[in-house]
């Protein structure tokens, strides 16, 4: 019988269940924490957004005009100045790198042989960050892939929940 992979996702954690024998209790072989989303916000960000913000700011660092207001003396080279703000935030890039952990860690398990079938269980906004970062060859294997967060629920109500999600999909 092929081994089955769960993945319970969200932009904070990474819960993997492998299910060998569907009568036999789900077993958690590894559980990955992102610690960059737990940091605060103040510890991690600015409030202050600078005239070459990237929320739409006429006063972009390309701007033909020469050095007018708010110009950094660098902005003809199109270098950023210290008030540049790119267009992802820190939350975005720590989620982004997560994905790519997880997905690495996807990829090295399905290289070993350690999984044949992968069920996806993920909150909608890392589930689109996750599916950008998989490799082909683990975007084969995956057998189902639901937009929820169960990140919270233990092995028996994974599998419940999993189950109660599959039928509605029928």
């Amino acid at each position: 019988m092929p081994t089955t992979w769960i993945l319970s996702a969200n932009a904070g954690r990474a819960r993997f269940f492998e299910e060998s024998d569907p009568a036999e209790p789900l077993q958690e072989i590894e559980d990955m924490v992102n610690s960059a989303v737990q940091l605060r916000t103040s510890e991690s960000e600015t409030d202050r957004l600078g005239p070459t913000s990237a929320a739409g700011s006429s006063h972009n660092i390309g701007h033909a005009g020469g050095a007018g207001p708010g110009m950094a003396h660098n902005a003809k080279a199109g270098a950023p100045n210290k008030q540049y703000e790119p267009n992802q935030t820190p939350a975005e890039r720590a989620t982004e790198m997560f994905a790519k952990d997880v997905s690495q860690y996807l990829l090295k398990a399905q290289q070993e042989g350690r999984y044949q079938q992968l069920v996806i269980s993920a909150s909608p906004e890392f589930l689109g960050t996750l599916r950008q970062e998989l490799n082909q060859q683990v975007k084969q294997l995956i057998k189902a892939e639901f937009n929820k967060d169960y990140t919270h629920s233990n092995a028996q109500q994974l599998r419940e929940q999993l189950h109660a999600q599959q039928a509605k999909a029928e």
